[in-house]
């Protein structure tokens, strides 16, 4: 199993890739989130610099903030900067997009992209169509210095429903996503991957084609439950930023959550929705994946939490990463909060990581 980090992307925070390299995680995902954080692709340049070994690239891009030639280029900048350790992950902009009061990329928009993407980043010559002009496009000045097409980053598409997910499969290097930490999960999303990647023409082995899913994890103290304070701390972020997901799902598309958040839904959609209408968008992802907001503490149940994290004893823990690696899980990113990120990761390498090497 490989090990990933998410970042916040914040120049402050480059010493956490750092920390992350040094305990022997392999792979950092920067942010792409224009109106939370700091931009991805400085971030990115920052890490190239200050590490050598992690693999590093954007977790996830935004496909609806950036033209696809921009995003070539700017993963083959970060490509020239730190040579074949340096991936693209892309997604929609679930948050980047709806935080400025828009939906995602619609997804015949985004199969558009990732043809374009894909083609671009390769170095190939594709046609592109802009503005309502088409013609073909490459870079010019690709053997001068200014990006790097070989080895050609691998391209990790975030997909979580059946249509994006039939997209990753076509075309992706891997699928980046963020699914409860169950094996069941897993392994039918692993079955439905090969399925696509065959229906595709792709190869469909597990090796052809790495899943990654986004979580975060606590390890827990002798007798500790998994809804003390201290787990709280540790992971209420990414576990209240799931609920911030479902309020979006629910508000577009009418889907209600699962039960692991009915005793509280009531509660939480009446709390976002005090919020007039045209300034929603500016308030539902307040603190997202960062911090949890006063407001929103009592949210943070103990289903919510067992459902969206990685929270256990160390044998606990180590068991059930062998049983979602065994399900077809490859690799697990996590995503702690802010204020107890190197608290956060250090355990989990001491706990997941050391034992396994």
């Amino acid at each position: 199993m490989d090990f990933g980090i998410c970042v916040a992307s914040r120049p402050a925070d480059i010493d956490y890739v750092v920390q992350a390299e040094r305990l022997g995680f392999t792979h950092a995902w920067m942010a792409d989130s224009q109106m939370i954080w700091s931009d991805v692709y400085a971030m990115l340049a920052l890490a190239a610099d200050r590490t050598s070994t992690i693999n590093i690239g954007t977790g996830v891009a935004v496909a609806g903030t950036r033209i696809a030639p921009v995003t070539a280029a700017a993963i083959a900048t970060i490509n020239e900067l730190a040579p074949g350790r340096t991936f693209c992950g892309i997604g929609t902009g679930n948050t980047a997009m709806r935080i400025m009061g828009h939906p995602p990329m619609r997804i015949a928009e985004f199969d558009e992209y990732l043809g374009v993407l894909s083609g671009l980043m390769s170095g190939d010559e594709v046609e592109y169509s802009w503005r309502g002009t088409s013609g073909p496009i490459r870079h010019l000045m690709a053997d001068d210095g200014f990006v790097r097409f070989d080895p050609v980053p691998p391209l990790w598409v975030s997909a979580f429903g059946p249509r994006s997910l039939d997209l990753a499969a076509r075309h992706g290097d891997g699928l980046i996503t963020s699914v409860p930490p169950d094996p069941d999960t897993v392994a039918s999303m692993r079955a439905g991957v090969a399925q696509l990647r065959e229906a595709h023409g792709r190869p469909a082995g597990r090796s052809d084609f790495p899943i990654a899913t986004l979580t975060t994890t606590c390890v827990l103290e002798p007798g500790e439950a998994t809804d003390s304070d201290r787990v709280k701390e540790q992971v209420g972020a990414f576990a209240i930023a799931a609920m911030h997901y479902a309020y979006e799902q629910y508000a577009q598309f009418g889907r209600r959550p699962g039960s692991h958040l009915l005793d509280v839904w009531d509660d939480y959609v009446a709390a976002v929705e005090e919020t007039p209408l045209e300034r929603r968008h500016l308030r539902t992802h307040l603190g997202h994946n960062c911090w949890v907001i006063p407001e929103e503490e009592r949210f943070v149940t103990r289903e919510l939490i067992e459902r969206s994290c990685l929270v256990g004893t160390a044998d606990e823990l180590r068991a059930r990463v062998a049983d979602l690696e065994t399900a077809g899980l490859d690799q697990i990113v996590l995503l702690p909060p802010l204020a107890a990120k190197e608290r956060v990761i250090a355990d989990a390498a001491r706990v997941l990581i050391v034992p396994t090497h």
